[in-house]
This record gives structure tokens, sequence and C-alpha cells, in this order.
């Protein structure tokens, strides 16, 4: 089946253009949404996508009207791949379901595994560089040997909830038995007392 997804940007652009190509490529269903490209969350692209079953094809008039970045692309290329479906794109003549087309998805799958390896290697030479200066990678700590050193001395204090620490010290409670469990152990011994 072939399964039309049309999309224009602004309320004042007419999509007549995309739904009279994609009736006539013979799709028997058309999602139509109003839309910016950029937006990860399309309703009617996703109810599309929903509404396909293996075999099926989606049609769009044009690559720009399904994604508006490579990485937006790839990742809608990828998922229909995976799930046994095709694309045809009609102004670009690409067909997925074709030997043609399975090379361009061919293409399109290596385009993103080497952007992911560009990302990897990325990262890890900013962490190797950091690294070199002395930085470690992670978050910083929650709480400074100096705020736990106050910490234990106020928990000393049974009149002082581990509550009322937490927050002079600007963070959770959780926060605060991870970095010192023994305080939960004094609030059961308050408790049981």
């Amino acid at each position: 089946m072939l399964i039309g997804y049309c999309r224009v940007s602004t309320r004042d652009q007419k999509p007549h253009l995309q739904l009279d190509a994609l009736l006539q490529a013979g799709c028997e269903r058309i999602f139509e949404e109003t839309s910016s490209g950029s937006r990860r969350d399309r309703p009617e692209l996703k109810a599309a996508l929903e509404f396909m079953r293996p075999g099926d094809s989606l049609v769009v008039w044009k690559l720009d009207r399904l994604a508006r970045s490579t990485r937006q692309l790839l990742e809608t290329v990828e998922l229909l791949e995976q799930r046994g479906m095709g694309l045809h794109v009609l102004t670009q003549n690409i067909d997925t379901t074709s030997a043609g087309g399975r090379l361009i998805f061919t293409v399109f799958s290596a385009i993103a595994e080497f952007e992911r390896e560009i990302i990897r290697e990325r990262t890890r030479a900013g962490l190797d560089a950091a690294r070199s200066r002395g930085r470690k990678g992670g978050r910083p700590r929650a709480l400074t040997d100096k705020d736990l050193k106050e910490a234990r001395a106020l928990l000393a204090d049974p009149e002082i909830t581990v509550e009322d620490i937490a927050k002079r010290l600007g963070v959770g409670s959780s926060t605060l038995y991870r970095y010192l469990p023994a305080a939960r152990h004094t609030l059961q011994e308050t408790f049981r007392a």
C-alpha cells in the first residue's frame, strides 16, 4: 500500500501541489499537516508511520517535506528499513523498493554510521584533551568535603532533621543519604527512640 505524507510549514502555504502529486502516484491514504520541518514532534507523520505495515511505502513529494536535517532524514529512513517499509520520493525519483533505491538506503545507512563514528571520535578526543589538562569527566560532586564535614556535625544534633541539613546545603535528602548512609541510620534511631 502506498501511504502519502504531505507537509506545509505555515498556514499560508497550500498543499494542493503535493496532494495532487501523491494522488497521481496512487496513494491510498494521505496524512497531511502544517508544521515546521525542523520540529521533531509531527503527529501526522507519526500517525502515518503507525498506520503503515511491512511492505507498505511512504510517499513524499520531496525529501525536505519528510525532514529538514540529515540526521532526522536518516533516522526516518532507518526506521522504515527496520520495519520492512519503503520510501518513494516523487521529485527526486527515489524508490527504496527497487535495486537502485536499496542502494540509496545503504548509502543513507553508511552516512548515519559514519556520522555516529565521527561524534564518538570527537567525544573521545575532547575527553582525552580535558584529561591531559587535569580535568575529570562527569558531573561535579554535589557535596564538597567541607559540606560533608558540616553535615556530619549537624547530624549530631538530634533537633536538626536530615531535610533541614539537605536544604541548608542546597541538595535533596536523597543526595545527602547517598553521601552519608549513616544519616539514614541516625534518622531510623531517632524514630525508634
